[in-house]
């Protein structure tokens, strides 16, 4: 799992069988300190209530698309939880 920011959504005019009514946004990877890691990622919302601007998990590969509805849909990341706090401990020098 790796946190990331939702930067904003994506229209799609025809989706795969299994991914109707799956909402997709796209989300920038964060590192451990919250900047931006890497590009941004298109990641369909299996928790289907994230939006821009929220801090949310995504996972990637097979269990992205383990994590949906339909299973083995065609997706390379997914959004599975909405981060309401997080507590980082300064590692020592």
């Amino acid at each position: 799992m790796q946190l990331a920011t939702v930067i904003g959504t994506l229209v799609a005019t025809q989706k795969y069988a299994g991914l109707e009514g799956i909402k997709l946004l796209i989300v920038q990877p964060l590192d451990r300190d919250r900047h931006p890691q890497g590009e941004p990622v298109i990641a369909a919302d299996a928790t289907a209530q994230a939006g821009p601007g929220e801090l949310v998990f995504i996972i990637a590969s097979r269990e992205a698309a383990l994590a949906l509805p339909v299973t083995f849909v065609p997706v390379d990341h997914a959004v599975v939880g909405i981060v309401d706090e997080v507590d980082i401990v300064k590692r020592a020098p």
